[in-house]
């Protein structure tokens, strides 16, 4: 499995790896592997960044990655006191080059183009996480077994789109460090003021060449991608954080005029701050 920007050793005749991920945080480092990935978050909440999106994660979430996708978990420290996420990773030709183009696969062929951008399951939940909660206790073969059951079952589900845009250039680990630092940065400054010469800096670039190798890579600007975090972190404090008001949000969210909130907020979003916070 390579990992960007570190590289994690992977059994070479495995062709179903079941992970699990149990600490304070998930691994947050940018990284992309060749295979499909399908994970059940059963602890923790937190951020996604995948493609060019981002994504909030939180506790019964099931979330599809598919091959060479950059992503990162960046957990929500103060979200719990751990974070637990179920993972099956497989490639398309896990099973020999010619078992999901079996006719009798017909139907997988839907899940494999949604995979491509990545998907959130909306529907059949419960269902899938009993298969989920199995693994731990099942040999290599019931592994397999629940794994086609839970395909099957993701392809009749609702599911929503988690990227509308992904680079399928493979990241060489400098390029693989340079994005984490600036991904890192904006997770972790994003309620400050922010210039293109310091994030620049962060990536050892000029400001110039900086804003043509993000833009390349994200099919955004730095400043859009700084605005989806900034929103993103709005919303979870629209959601758990009912004491405090729409003004106070928008200012710890990064936004010096609460109008420009507002209207970016709808722009993403489709409705306004106090509109969000009432669904809940």
């Amino acid at each position: 499995m390579k990992v960007l920007p570190f590289k994690i050793p992977k059994p070479e005749k495995e062709a179903l790896i079941y992970q699990e991920d149990i600490g304070v945080v998930f691994y947050d480092q940018l990284h992309q592997h060749e295979e499909i990935q399908i994970s059940y978050i059963v602890k923790g909440r937190g951020t996604l960044i995948i493609g060019d999106s981002i994504n909030d994660y939180k506790e019964d979430d099931i979330l599809v990655i598919g091959e060479n996708i950059p992503h990162v978990f960046r957990t929500d420290r103060n979200s719990s006191s751990s974070s637990e996420m179920l993972t099956l990773f497989f490639t398309k030709n896990s099973f020999g080059k010619d078992f999901f183009n079996l006719t009798d696969m017909s139907n997988i062929d839907d899940f494999f183009k949604k995979s491509e951008y990545g998907m959130k399951v909306l529907s059949k939940k419960e269902k899938i996480s009993i298969l989920f909660f199995k693994l731990s206790r099942q040999n290599k073969i019931q592994r397999i077994s629940s794994l086609l059951k839970i395909l099957n079952l993701i392809i009749f589900a609702e599911t929503s789109p988690l990227s509308s845009f992904v680079n399928r250039k493979k990241y060489t680990e400098d390029e693989g460090r340079r994005m984490n630092d600036v991904f890192d940065y904006a997770i972790s400054s994003f309620n400050e003021v922010i210039t293109l010469e310091e994030v620049a800096e962060k990536a050892n670039m000029t400001k110039n060449a900086f804003c043509r190798y993000f833009k390349k890579r994200t099919n955004k600007t730095f400043f859009q991608f700084l605005i989806e975090i900034r929103i993103e972190n709005a919303c979870k404090m629209l959601h758990h954080n009912k004491d405090l008001s729409i003004s106070t949000i928008s200012e710890l969210s990064g936004f010096q005029d609460i109008a420009n909130f507002n209207r970016k907020f709808k722009e993403l979003k489709g409705i306004s701050p106090s509109q969000f916070r009432a669904q809940f």
